[in-house]
């Protein structure tokens, strides 16, 4: 398996997400177009990209200085443990508070607020599992 958040990586995870209804159907059904950087916490800048277009990703790879709208990080470990076993949403409400979940950018509360981009959030990671 390529490292997490690799250009590899995210290339398979771009496929993936493109692949699955219940992520990429719904955020076209809303419009959803968006650049998500994914990382680690306590790097300064994340690892990987994904650029998002009416719920379509249209590219991925390793992340190089883009502008992003959304930027995820967690520990490594937390990644892992949730690509193996995807949280729900009070999992992913409690790492948030906890604070294992961060949002570099992004608004998490606004999120969360909207089903209609909590589920395909939360969706998104066990697309993650299948790369």
């Amino acid at each position: 398996m390529a490292d997490l958040f690799s250009k590899e990586w995210m290339e398979g995870f771009m496929e993936q997400w493109n692949a699955e209804p219940d992520l990429s159907n719904a955020l076209a059904d809303i419009g959803f177009s968006s650049v998500i950087a994914y990382g680690f916490d306590g790097e300064d800048q994340p690892r990987g990209v994904i650029k998002v277009e009416n719920g379509k990703a249209v590219s991925a790879g390793a992340y190089d200085g883009e502008e992003v709208n959304w930027d995820i990080r967690c520990s490594e470990a937390q990644w892992k443990k949730w690509i193996s076993k995807p949280p729900g949403m009070m999992g992913l409400g409690m790492a948030f508070t906890s604070g294992k979940m961060k949002f570099k950018v992004g608004d998490y509360g606004a999120m969360l607020k909207d089903p209609r981009m909590a589920t395909p959030f939360i969706k998104s990671f066990s697309v993650m599992g299948r790369v």
